[in-house]
């Protein structure tokens, strides 16, 4: 059974782990396997947008592998590893929606937040183990769960290893919406289908300057924003931009 699944579907690219007996753990083979996935994705035209889930119910990942660690591998490669997934996610220049289906353990939690947005089945749950098996994060968690929840939410994950459950990862802000299972690919393909509308190449810059700009400081980020909007908005038409209204308007009219 391969241990990645893709389809692409009008410019949506579905990215399935596919280890359900392994909770989708992140073997060797099955990170190497999102990284060439990922690559050949962020080179492709047709695609516009990525989905990423987990096969079943169960879970959407539970982290590294620890049975093919336990085996020998080496954790130090999760830190440079050319295959860490997160830089792979993070790389990516396209939009990545996070299709949690199931449990998000420690690096599955990692994963996770390397996703632009969020949807969870009710089914979904995120811990962070780090403590408990006593290996420092090195993919962003203890970062980025902060900047998301607050530091002592995040805090209170990662002393404990205890779960969060969809409801009040929803009510803290990890997650942008909770759905029924049966509706939790579907509302992510409809949401992907909307981002998919807006031009590839605008896309992508836009991403860049969100991703860029959350990484600094505010005010300096509001100069990166002065810095790139510049050069961008001279060129675009006032006959575009009437265009595009139009096209707003009566979007907004069908919604």
């Amino acid at each position: 059974m391969p241990p990645l699944l893709l389809t692409i579907t009008d410019n949506v690219a579905t990215v399935t782990l596919n280890r359900p007996q392994q909770m989708n753990a992140l073997s060797a083979e099955l990170r190497a396997a999102l990284t060439h996935t990922f690559a050949e994705l962020n080179e492709n035209r047709n695609v516009k947008v990525a989905i990423l889930t987990g096969t079943g119910e169960r879970a959407f990942c539970a982290g590294l592998d620890l049975k093919e660690l336990g085996a020998g591998a080496s954790i130090g490669a999760t830190v440079e590893d050319p295959n860490d997934p997160v830089s792979v996610l993070t790389r990516f220049q396209k939009p990545v929606i996070g299709a949690i289906n199931g449990v998000a353990i420690t690096g599955g939690f990692e994963l996770a937040l390397a996703c632009d947005v969020l949807f969870a089945s009710s089914n979904a749950r995120f811990a962070d183990t780090h403590a408990r098996v006593g290996i420092m994060p090195g993919w962003g968690l203890s970062q980025k769960l902060s900047r998301m929840v607050g530091i002592s939410r995040a805090k209170e994950l990662a002393f404990t290893g205890n779960f969060l459950d969809a409801s009040t990862a929803l009510a803290w802000g990890l997650v942008n919406r909770v759905v029924a299972p049966e509706e939790l690919l579907p509302q992510a393909h409809k949401l992907a289908a909307d981002m998919a509308q807006i031009e590839p190449e605008f896309l992508r810059h836009y991403k860049a300057l969100i991703d860029d700009g959350y990484a600094l400081a505010f005010g300096e980020a509001l100069a990166v924003e002065r810095a790139r909007a510049a050069p961008h908005n001279q060129t675009v038409t006032p006959e575009l931009i009437d265009t595009r209204r139009a096209a707003v308007q009566a979007r907004a009219r069908t919604q």
